[in-house]
């Protein structure tokens, strides 16, 4: 007896073992493969991209003049001139500019970090839908075995005059009621399996590895632990803090563009020389420069900085009262998951009772039947509730794996 223990607690820790793995498998391959998570990567990297474009000093300018009638000067006519020049923002804008860029690129980020958790999750839920579908197609065909057994022994019965024809004739309507629902469930399976393959973005057709036991997955955390964590680690959350922060980079930029701009140059004159005997010959035709040449931005006109700056102010307060709105929303959310978890948790208790009852009523129901003392149609009842029951079991089991994904989902982890 121990040895058989010992035996089914290694054959279900194997099982675990392969269902975790296969969806560890199964979430590497999304991660590589699904094109929409790839969209969500390419808008973060095309956001790393708008920090040098904002923080950066502008282009220098560079100028050149010829003079179609020469200036004429005392050490000789001017010929060409050239001038370069380089415009400088007020101290601390470029910062502040390239700042608010990066904070837009984290928030992305955690978009980007949000979508592939949610992947995770769809991924995980829809293999646990085909769990549950495969274990029907097999409940159900197993129940379609043991009514066809009862279906010889009445009609060996109707035969032999121990029991009414209606007896195989109910039997028979139930037979094709279950026929029915398997082949629904069959093609229940190839959707729900075209869409894991999609998700993976693999060929539809690619046959799917399902365990024959669903590994139970407890949440591993208190209740007020999941809602610290979703506060804390929810990757929408931490989005919206970095759009914050952004905007207040933006006010920061916003304000020093109000500050005055500055451009430093500098201008070189060619001078030709002239035939001027008197003129000493070291500065006949000496070319000018003047260095440095300094200008400066004076921004009287305030209403455009004001707005500038106002603007900031009021993204600022969207942002905050975003991230409110966001944080009610995924308690309510979170709230009904760990419902749907507390309730999957009882529908699973309930259930291993209630087969393992419902088993053992079936077993008397059949020998008091072929002894000739029992009613056929409470036989079919029991059929039935016993199918429910085992259908309900495994409902209960994926619930529960699938609530506690999304509440690991919220929480910001895989």
């Amino acid at each position: 007896m121990r040895t058989i223990i010992i035996l089914t607690i290694l054959i279900l820790s194997t099982l675990s073992v392969f269902s975790q793995d296969k969806i560890s498998e199964y979430l590497n391959t999304a991660a590589e493969n699904n094109p929409g998570l790839k969209v969500k990567f390419n808008q973060y990297m095309s956001a790393l991209q708008k920090a040098p474009q904002v923080g950066t000093l502008p282009d220098p300018q560079v100028a050149f003049g010829y003079f179609i009638l020469p200036v004429e000067t005392r050490v000789g006519p001017q010929q060409f001139k050239m001038s370069a020049q380089q415009f400088f923002p007020w101290f601390g804008k470029l910062k502040a500019n390239r700042n608010s860029a990066d904070e837009l690129a984290k928030a992305k980020y955690e978009l980007f970090e949000d979508a592939k958790l949610k992947l995770f999750f769809d991924v995980k839920s829809s293999y646990y839908k085909l769990y549950f579908t495969s274990k029907a197609i097999k409940i159900t065909g197993e129940n379609l075995d043991i009514l066809e057994t009862f279906r010889r022994l009445a009609l060996i019965k109707v035969e032999a005059g121990l029991a009414p024809a209606v007896d195989e004739l109910r039997i028979e309507m139930e037979l094709a009621d279950l026929e029915n629902q398997l082949a629904l469930l069959r093609d229940k399976y190839f959707a729900e399996s075209v869409a894991f393959n999609n998700l993976l973005n693999i060929e539809s057709n690619t046959d799917i590895l399902i365990p024959d036991l669903l590994t139970d997955v407890p949440l591993q955390y208190t209740k007020q632990a999941v809602l610290d964590s979703i506060r804390a680690k929810n990757h929408q959350l931490t989005s919206i803090d970095f759009e914050l922060s952004a905007m207040q980079q933006k006010e920061i930029a916003a304000r020093k563009s109000g500050s005055p701009n500055f451009t430093i140059g500098i201008d070189y004159t060619i001078v030709g020389k002239i035939d001027n005997p008197a003129l000493d010959a070291s500065i006949n035709g000496q070319d000018i420069l003047l260095f440095p040449k300094i200008g400066i931005t004076i921004p009287l006109f305030r209403k455009k900085y004001n707005a500038l700056i106002q603007e900031a102010v009021i993204l600022q307060d969207i942002a905050k009262d975003k991230k409110i709105d966001k944080n009610n929303i995924l308690e309510s959310i979170f709230e009904n998951v760990y419902k749907d978890y507390r309730d999957s948790e009882r529908r699973l208790v309930l259930y291993q009772k209630q087969t393992v009852t419902a088993n053992k009523a079936m077993q008397l129901l059949q020998t008091s039947y072929a002894a000739n003392n029992s009613n056929f149609e409470e036989i079919l009842r029991m059929e039935n509730r016993l199918l429910k029951y085992e259908l309900e079991l495994e409902k209960a089991r994926t619930d529960k794996n699938t609530a506690n994904a999304f509440i690991l989902y919220l929480m910001g982890k895989e």
